[in-house]
């Protein structure tokens, strides 16, 4: 805290610094090796250097106040939170870093002997959740096979093993949808719809390579519609050697691939990660937030990191007087999802019309069996919402689309107790009791902040069962005789991270266009 005040003592005196750039400028004099990264007469290094001998005071006081010897003791117990513990402070339940064994490339047992050697394994992921961030402590997943947690500070990007792609840093939730898809030889192909990073993409060829038989051929297509995404995929399917197994569809959008066309005709089963709201990110909501100084004459406004940061729901515009903050995302991961700015119910209104578009449009592939649709939100629109709708959907009833019930799923995701939520009044039509049961049964939700250590995410599964009997379908909540069009000139478009939604207007309405088989 002395620090804290000796950098708005600066700014009294220093009309060049706003209150972030004098603390960085602050930690770059004090901590850096290399000192402030400028040349010696820059007005900024001369701004701030004139007050080292009064800030090295300072911190000084501060790490012999706090008990340690040097510096780096002083930093390393910054990092693994004891001072929040020693000022009495409840160390809050953290997200701890997951971690995938690649089994592509290695397995859990090398990788216990080797990347984590020394470590202590415990059998109860609270341990994890409060341990030091750095602690040597590991957590094998009950659910996920070949998934670690470990404190979340830990540092592993240096590792011959995350270099070389032997370990891939993945929430325990996002590894939910390729597992439950299940993937096997007889299945044929499989698709990734909506492929980039490609966390998921990667976790799918694992599958696949774990059970290829001698001889067989079985691919991952992976479709990204966006060209600077589709480089992040193809550099992370390599890295993963998951190049021999994945496909890489590069800008090349889903929703145009012809579902009988003759390239796809061995598709038996499709990963559904399509663009949402993100409001289950952790990392968005839940950043470091450090607190600042004022500037002298008025409050300093700080602009959020704009990493697809959302207005939580409510939210109103902060104060004038409110205290100037900086949020600071420590996951250095290419973000899956970049959400919409607006009004939440437009938002998701755009949304999950979207969303129910692709996984209609999934359904239509001649051979598929098999469809996860997943979401990093934490809204039943996008969620729960959809698949209702997308069961009342002619084409599920058509082609006897059913959802993949709780007994029928992969064993550690039975096992998963969080399961979906009714909201009411969000559909037009409500299902009859015993099928809404069933269906959120059949649901999978995950919540952020929780002794899960997971994000916030929604996964649901589908099979085709042959033609359904109508009446076990309730009524469709969406006309699906009229077919999703595109968008029409007085609806607004925005470019959500690599796919087009519709921003509902009092107008936005379906085209009503019949369908052709």
């Amino acid at each position: 805290m002395s620090l804290y005040y000796e950098a708005a003592a600066i700014l009294a005196n220093a009309d060049n610094l706003n209150p972030i750039l004098a603390l960085l400028l602050t930690h770059d004099l004090l901590l850096a090796k290399s000192g402030v990264a400028a040349a010696a007469g820059h007005v900024l290094k001369l701004a701030i250097t004139r007050h080292k001998a009064r800030l090295s005071a300072e911190l000084t006081k501060a790490r012999i106040r706090y008990g340690y010897a040097t510096i780096d003791a002083f930093r390393a117990a910054v990092n693994d939170g004891e001072l929040e513990k020693e000022e009495g402070d409840v160390p809050k339940s953290r997200h701890p870093r997951w971690v995938r064994v690649n089994t592509i490339k290695t397995t859990l047992e090398e990788q216990l002997s080797k990347t984590f050697t020394g470590f202590i394994k415990t059998e109860n992921l609270a341990d994890v959740l409060s341990a030091p961030k750095r602690s040597k402590i590991y957590y094998q997943d009950p659910n996920i096979p070949n998934l670690l947690a470990l404190p979340s500070r830990i540092d592993l990007s240096r590792t011959f093993a995350y270099t070389k792609g032997q370990i891939i840093f993945q929430d325990k939730a996002s590894c939910f949808p390729a597992y439950l898809l299940d993937p096997k030889p007889d299945d044929g192909d499989v698709i990734d719809a909506t492929a980039a990073p490609g966390n998921k993409t990667t976790h799918l060829a694992a599958i696949v390579s774990d059970r290829k038989q001698p001889g067989e051929e079985q691919k991952v297509i992976a479709f990204e519609r966006d060209k600077g995404r589709t480089f992040t995929l193809q550099k992370m399917v390599k890295l993963a050697s998951a190049d021999g197994i994945v496909q890489v569809k590069g800008s090349s959008d889903f929703i145009a691939a012809k579902p009988g066309s003759d390239e796809f005709s061995n598709v038996g089963a499709i990963l559904l990660d399509p663009s949402c709201s993100g409001t289950g990110i952790v990392g968005r909501d839940d950043a470091i937030k450090m607190h600042l100084p004022a500037g002298p004459a008025e409050p300093a406004v700080v602009p959020k990191a704009d990493k697809g940061k959302k207005r939580k729901r409510g939210e109103e515009v902060a104060k004038d007087n409110a205290p100037s903050t900086l949020d600071l995302d420590m996951d250095d991961s290419t973000p899956e999802e970049t959400p919409m700015h607006g009004k939440l119910a437009e938002r998701l209104a755009a949304l999950s019309s979207f969303q129910l578009h692709i996984l209609t449009h999934a359904m239509r592939f001649e051979s598929a069996h098999k469809i996860t649709y997943s979401t990093c939100s934490i809204h039943f629109e996008e969620n729960e919402g959809v698949v209702f709708k997308a069961l009342a959907s002619s084409i599920a009833k058509e082609r006897g689309w059913k959802i993949l019930k709780r007994e029928s799923q992969v064993t550690g995701l039975q096992q998963w107790h969080r399961r979906g939520a009714w909201e009411d009044e969000k559909l037009d039509n409500e299902p009859d009791e015993s099928f809404k049961r069933d269906v959120l049964e059949a649901c999978i939700r995950c919540d952020k902040g929780t002794e899960e250590g997971t994000m916030g995410f929604f996964v649901a599964a589908f099979v085709r069962e042959g033609n359904s009997d109508p009446t076990q379908i309730m009524e469709a909540v969406v006309n699906e005789d009229d077919e999703w069009n595109g968008f029409s000139d007085d609806e607004v478009v925005e470019e959500v991270d690599h796919v087009e939604v519709l921003a509902v207007t009092s107008s936005g309405k379906w085209k009503n266009k019949k369908r052709k088989h």
